[in-house]
């Protein structure tokens, strides 16, 4: 991989205004150096402070169902509580109350963002469309689109890519677009049991996460840092700036 090689094209952008609920299709998007300006910013918390997820850790509490609901910023714009989109697709008023009856608990709040970091890991997830159509042929009848992976930013790859090519995008720096935006791609998700969690039109399946497991070492997608601010637009290249050297 050279300095210069176009990695592919952006094919569509993801934001998920409350963490672990469906997101929003963008055309463009700001990226600073929390990732893309918006994402993730509220969670759902519960009395003991932890955020509603799809697995249990320390910060985290796994709550089944919340990826049936979808989460927006009214026009777009990135000011005050989301909306809240129930499994109807019908906005709600009251987020934390459509949150409290969807899930039949008194006890939890959409909340914003404070000193507890709503990101499982790193603050921006790409995913090429050569591995997500690898996960397609492994679970053949299983519906699979990116949404099971909840990608930032999904980029198209040339045409006989090998899946999984993200691996080799470690420790390269892309620019995305002819902007300011610079990305630096450091590793990979470790999935979990949401990959195989109902949404809308995707049924619940438990294939999807052992293809995973079986072809990836429960590995998915290219996580990024921003190296540099800026904005991103469906249809930008991705071009590398600067590669990892050759191994000796």
């Amino acid at each position: 991989m050279d300095d210069g090689t176009v990695l592919g094209t952006v094919e569509r952008i993801w934001r998920y205004p409350v963490k672990s609920t469906g997101g929003e299709l963008l055309f463009e998007a700001e990226a600073d150096a929390r990732g893309l300006v918006g994402d993730r910013l509220y969670a759902v918390r519960d009395a003991d402070g932890k955020l509603g997820s799809g697995k249990n850790t320390r910060r985290f509490r796994r709550m089944p169902g919340l990826l049936r609901l979808r989460s927006r910023y009214p026009d777009g714009v990135v000011a005050g509580v989301p909306e809240l989109l129930d499994a109807d697709g019908v906005p709600a008023p009251d987020a934390t109350a459509c949150v409290r009856r969807h899930l039949g608990r008194d006890d939890v709040e959409v909340a914003r963002e404070e000193a507890v970091s709503h990101f499982d890991q790193l603050p921006l997830s790409v995913l090429t469309t050569a591995t997500l159509d690898w996960v397609r042929a492994a679970v053949p009848g299983v519906p699979v689109d990116e949404r099971r992976f909840r990608p930032n930013l999904l980029v198209r790859t040339p045409p006989g890519t090998l899946p999984f090519v993200e691996d080799l995008w470690f420790g390269s720096t892309a620019r995305i677009g002819g902007g300011s935006l610079r990305v630096r791609f450091e590793r990979s998700s470790e999935r979990c049991a949401m990959v195989n969690e109902a949404q809308q039109e995707l049924p619940h399946s438990p294939l999807v996460l052992r293809a995973v497991a079986r072809g990836h070492d429960m590995r998915l997608d290219a996580l990024a840092t921003v190296a540099g601010p800026g904005r991103v637009r469906v249809g930008d290249p991705v071009r590398v700036e600067r590669a990892v050297p050759p191994a000796p």
